[in-house]
Protein backbone atom coordinates (compact mmCIF):
# COMPACT_ATOMS: atom_id res chain seq x y z
CA UNK A 1 0.00 0.00 0.00
CA UNK A 2 1.33 3.43 -0.96
CA UNK A 3 1.89 5.83 1.93
CA UNK A 4 0.21 9.18 1.18
CA UNK A 5 2.58 12.14 0.95
CA UNK A 6 1.54 15.76 1.37
CA UNK A 7 4.14 18.46 0.75
CA UNK A 8 3.88 22.17 1.49
CA UNK A 9 5.71 24.27 -1.09
CA UNK A 10 6.33 27.64 0.55
CA UNK A 11 7.75 29.08 -2.68
CA UNK A 12 9.37 32.53 -2.15
CA UNK A 13 7.67 33.16 1.19
CA UNK A 14 8.90 33.33 4.78
CA UNK A 15 11.99 34.90 6.24
CA UNK A 16 14.13 32.64 8.41
CA UNK A 17 12.35 33.83 11.56
CA UNK A 18 8.93 33.33 9.98
CA UNK A 19 9.93 29.90 8.72
CA UNK A 20 11.05 28.84 12.19
CA UNK A 21 7.75 29.99 13.67
CA UNK A 22 5.71 28.10 11.06
CA UNK A 23 7.80 24.93 11.34
CA UNK A 24 7.61 24.91 15.13
CA UNK A 25 3.88 25.53 15.00
CA UNK A 26 3.32 22.65 12.60
CA UNK A 27 5.55 20.31 14.60
CA UNK A 28 3.46 21.02 17.70
CA UNK A 29 0.12 20.69 15.87
CA UNK A 30 1.07 17.46 14.09
CA UNK A 31 2.84 15.59 16.87
CA UNK A 32 0.25 12.79 16.67
CA UNK A 33 -0.24 12.84 12.89
CA UNK A 34 0.51 9.50 11.23
CA UNK A 35 -1.76 9.14 8.23
CA UNK A 36 0.46 10.78 5.60
CA UNK A 37 4.12 11.62 5.22
CA UNK A 38 4.42 15.40 5.56
CA UNK A 39 7.15 17.39 3.83
CA UNK A 40 7.91 21.07 4.43
CA UNK A 41 9.60 22.79 1.49
CA UNK A 42 10.85 26.25 2.53
CA UNK A 43 13.00 28.64 0.49
CA UNK A 44 16.67 27.72 0.42
CA UNK A 45 17.62 30.40 2.95
CA UNK A 46 15.43 28.73 5.59
CA UNK A 47 16.09 25.03 4.97
CA UNK A 48 18.63 24.61 7.77
CA UNK A 49 16.41 26.50 10.22
CA UNK A 50 13.33 24.44 9.36
CA UNK A 51 15.30 21.19 9.48
CA UNK A 52 16.50 22.10 12.95
CA UNK A 53 13.00 23.05 14.07
CA UNK A 54 11.51 19.71 13.05
CA UNK A 55 14.44 17.50 14.07
CA UNK A 56 13.19 14.53 16.04
CA UNK A 57 9.66 14.82 14.62
CA UNK A 58 8.00 12.93 11.78
CA UNK A 59 8.08 15.96 9.50
CA UNK A 60 10.48 15.81 6.54
CA UNK A 61 12.14 18.72 4.73
CA UNK A 62 12.69 19.33 1.04
CA UNK A 63 14.29 21.81 -1.33
CA UNK A 64 12.47 23.71 -4.07
CA UNK A 65 15.12 23.19 -6.74
CA UNK A 66 18.63 21.90 -7.39
CA UNK A 67 21.30 21.83 -10.07
CA UNK A 68 22.58 18.55 -11.46
CA UNK A 69 26.30 19.15 -10.94
CA UNK A 70 28.02 18.44 -7.60
CA UNK A 71 29.98 21.71 -7.64
CA UNK A 72 31.40 24.27 -10.01
CA UNK A 73 31.00 27.73 -11.51
CA UNK A 74 27.20 27.85 -11.38
CA UNK A 75 26.44 31.12 -9.61
CA UNK A 76 23.20 31.06 -7.67
CA UNK A 77 22.64 27.31 -7.96
CA UNK A 78 22.39 24.67 -5.21
CA UNK A 79 23.85 21.19 -5.53
CA UNK A 80 22.19 17.95 -4.41
CA UNK A 81 24.89 17.45 -1.80
CA UNK A 82 24.25 20.88 -0.31
CA UNK A 83 20.54 20.08 0.10
CA UNK A 84 21.31 16.74 1.67
CA UNK A 85 23.77 18.35 4.10
CA UNK A 86 21.09 20.80 5.22
CA UNK A 87 18.74 17.96 6.11
CA UNK A 88 16.61 17.59 2.98
CA UNK A 89 15.06 14.24 2.11
CA UNK A 90 13.10 15.55 -0.89
CA UNK A 91 13.46 18.11 -3.66
CA UNK A 92 10.85 19.55 -6.01
CA UNK A 93 11.89 19.30 -9.65
CA UNK A 94 10.32 20.77 -12.78
CA UNK A 95 7.67 22.93 -11.12
CA UNK A 96 5.73 24.86 -13.75
CA UNK A 97 7.16 28.10 -12.37
CA UNK A 98 10.66 26.76 -12.99
CA UNK A 99 9.69 25.57 -16.45
CA UNK A 100 7.91 28.82 -17.27
CA UNK A 101 9.97 31.59 -15.69
CA UNK A 102 13.38 29.92 -15.93
CA UNK A 103 12.86 27.92 -19.12
CA UNK A 104 13.66 24.49 -17.69
CA UNK A 105 13.26 21.75 -20.28
CA UNK A 106 12.21 18.13 -19.99
CA UNK A 107 15.88 17.21 -20.34
CA UNK A 108 16.79 19.53 -17.46
CA UNK A 109 14.12 17.84 -15.34
CA UNK A 110 15.49 14.38 -16.18
CA UNK A 111 19.05 15.40 -15.29
CA UNK A 112 17.92 16.93 -12.01
CA UNK A 113 15.91 13.84 -11.09
CA UNK A 114 18.94 11.67 -11.76
CA UNK A 115 21.19 13.92 -9.67
CA UNK A 116 18.72 13.89 -6.79
CA UNK A 117 18.55 10.09 -6.73
CA UNK A 118 22.33 9.81 -6.97
CA UNK A 119 22.60 11.83 -3.75
CA UNK A 120 19.91 10.08 -1.74
CA UNK A 121 17.19 12.67 -2.34
CA UNK A 122 13.69 11.72 -3.45
CA UNK A 123 12.56 13.90 -6.37
CA UNK A 124 9.03 15.29 -6.47
CA UNK A 125 8.71 15.66 -10.24
CA UNK A 126 6.05 18.10 -11.41
CA UNK A 127 4.10 17.72 -14.64
CA UNK A 128 1.11 19.65 -15.92
CA UNK A 129 -0.64 21.24 -18.88
CA UNK A 130 -1.60 24.81 -19.67
CA UNK A 131 -5.22 25.89 -20.13
CA UNK A 132 -4.66 26.22 -23.88
CA UNK A 133 -3.30 22.68 -24.07
CA UNK A 134 -6.30 21.37 -22.12
CA UNK A 135 -8.76 23.20 -24.37
CA UNK A 136 -6.98 21.74 -27.41
CA UNK A 137 -7.39 18.21 -25.96
CA UNK A 138 -3.62 17.78 -25.68
CA UNK A 139 -3.52 16.80 -21.99
CA UNK A 140 -2.37 13.21 -22.54
CA UNK A 141 0.06 14.22 -25.29
CA UNK A 142 1.71 16.85 -23.08
CA UNK A 143 1.65 14.91 -19.80
CA UNK A 144 2.76 11.67 -21.44
CA UNK A 145 5.82 13.36 -22.95
CA UNK A 146 6.73 15.04 -19.65
CA UNK A 147 6.41 11.80 -17.66
CA UNK A 148 8.42 9.72 -20.11
CA UNK A 149 11.18 12.34 -20.25
CA UNK A 150 11.31 12.76 -16.46
CA UNK A 151 11.60 9.03 -15.84
CA UNK A 152 14.04 8.36 -18.68
CA UNK A 153 17.05 8.28 -16.33
CA UNK A 154 15.25 6.50 -13.45
CA UNK A 155 15.73 2.75 -13.04
CA UNK A 156 12.78 0.47 -12.18
CA UNK A 157 14.40 -0.24 -8.80
CA UNK A 158 14.23 3.48 -7.94
CA UNK A 159 10.52 3.92 -8.66
CA UNK A 160 9.51 3.75 -5.01
CA UNK A 161 11.83 6.71 -4.26
CA UNK A 162 10.16 8.96 -6.84
CA UNK A 163 7.06 11.11 -6.41
CA UNK A 164 5.21 12.66 -9.34
CA UNK A 165 3.06 15.73 -8.78
CA UNK A 166 0.34 16.45 -11.33
CA UNK A 167 -0.24 20.19 -11.27
CA UNK A 168 -2.42 21.58 -14.05
CA UNK A 169 -0.75 24.93 -14.67
CA UNK A 170 -4.08 26.73 -15.00
CA UNK A 171 -4.96 25.73 -11.42
CA UNK A 172 -1.79 26.87 -9.65
CA UNK A 173 -2.37 29.94 -7.50
CA UNK A 174 -5.52 30.85 -9.43
CA UNK A 175 -8.15 29.61 -7.01
CA UNK A 176 -9.34 27.24 -9.74
CA UNK A 177 -8.84 23.53 -9.27
CA UNK A 178 -9.34 20.42 -11.32
CA UNK A 179 -12.27 18.31 -10.20
CA UNK A 180 -11.30 15.22 -8.23
CA UNK A 181 -12.63 13.05 -11.04
CA UNK A 182 -10.62 14.87 -13.70
CA UNK A 183 -7.49 14.73 -11.55
CA UNK A 184 -8.01 11.00 -11.03
CA UNK A 185 -8.36 10.49 -14.77
CA UNK A 186 -5.07 12.27 -15.54
CA UNK A 187 -3.22 10.67 -12.64
CA UNK A 188 -4.44 7.24 -13.73
CA UNK A 189 -3.00 8.05 -17.16
CA UNK A 190 0.29 9.10 -15.52
CA UNK A 191 0.49 5.75 -13.73
CA UNK A 192 -0.17 3.86 -16.98
CA UNK A 193 2.47 5.92 -18.75
CA UNK A 194 4.96 5.25 -15.95
CA UNK A 195 4.33 1.53 -16.34
CA UNK A 196 5.56 1.77 -19.93
CA UNK A 197 8.88 3.16 -18.67
CA UNK A 198 9.37 1.44 -15.31
CA UNK A 199 7.17 -1.65 -15.47
CA UNK A 200 3.69 -2.35 -14.15
CA UNK A 201 4.73 -3.42 -10.65
CA UNK A 202 7.00 -0.41 -10.21
CA UNK A 203 4.35 2.01 -11.49
CA UNK A 204 1.93 0.57 -8.96
CA UNK A 205 4.38 1.59 -6.21
CA UNK A 206 4.86 5.11 -7.58
CA UNK A 207 3.30 7.84 -5.45
CA UNK A 208 1.45 10.51 -7.44
CA UNK A 209 0.19 13.75 -5.94
CA UNK A 210 -2.30 16.34 -7.12
CA UNK A 211 -1.50 20.04 -6.85
CA UNK A 212 -3.34 23.20 -7.78
CA UNK A 213 -5.38 25.32 -5.37
CA UNK A 214 -5.62 22.48 -2.84
CA UNK A 215 -7.38 23.63 0.34
CA UNK A 216 -8.80 22.12 3.55
CA UNK A 217 -12.22 22.30 1.89
CA UNK A 218 -11.34 20.12 -1.13
CA UNK A 219 -8.41 17.90 -0.13
CA UNK A 220 -10.62 14.98 0.97
CA UNK A 221 -12.20 14.75 -2.49
CA UNK A 222 -8.79 14.22 -4.06
CA UNK A 223 -7.53 11.80 -1.44
CA UNK A 224 -10.61 9.61 -1.88
CA UNK A 225 -9.52 8.83 -5.46
CA UNK A 226 -7.80 5.49 -5.98
CA UNK A 227 -4.69 6.76 -7.79
CA UNK A 228 -4.12 10.02 -5.89
CA UNK A 229 -1.54 9.51 -3.16
CA UNK A 230 -1.21 13.01 -1.76
CA UNK A 231 -0.98 16.68 -2.60
CA UNK A 232 1.57 19.36 -3.39
CA UNK A 233 0.14 22.35 -1.54
CA UNK A 234 0.99 26.00 -2.12
CA UNK A 235 -0.80 28.86 -0.38
CA UNK A 236 -2.59 26.67 2.17
CA UNK A 237 0.78 25.47 3.49
CA UNK A 238 1.81 28.96 4.64
CA UNK A 239 -0.36 28.94 7.77
CA UNK A 240 -0.10 26.57 10.72
CA UNK A 241 -3.86 26.50 11.10
CA UNK A 242 -4.65 26.02 7.41
CA UNK A 243 -2.02 23.38 6.70
CA UNK A 244 -2.74 21.34 9.82
CA UNK A 245 -6.47 21.55 9.04
CA UNK A 246 -5.79 20.41 5.48
CA UNK A 247 -3.72 17.45 6.68
CA UNK A 248 -6.44 16.27 9.02
CA UNK A 249 -9.16 16.81 6.39
CA UNK A 250 -7.17 14.65 3.98
CA UNK A 251 -7.56 11.47 6.02
CA UNK A 252 -9.39 8.69 4.21
CA UNK A 253 -10.12 5.65 6.35
CA UNK A 254 -10.04 3.19 3.46
CA UNK A 255 -9.07 3.58 -0.18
Amino acid sequence: MRKPIIAGNWKMHKTTAQARELACGLAAELVDYKWAEVVLVPPATAIATVAGAVAGTKLAVGGQNLFWEEEGAYTGEISPGMLQELGCAYVIIGHSERRGYFHETDEDVARKARAALDHGLSPIICVGETLAQREENKVEEVIGAQVKAALAKVSPEEAAKVVIAYEPIWAIGTGRSSSAEDAQQVIGFIRRTASEVLGEKQAAELRIQYGGSVKPENIHQYMAQSDIDGALVGGASLSTQQFSSLLRAAIVEEK
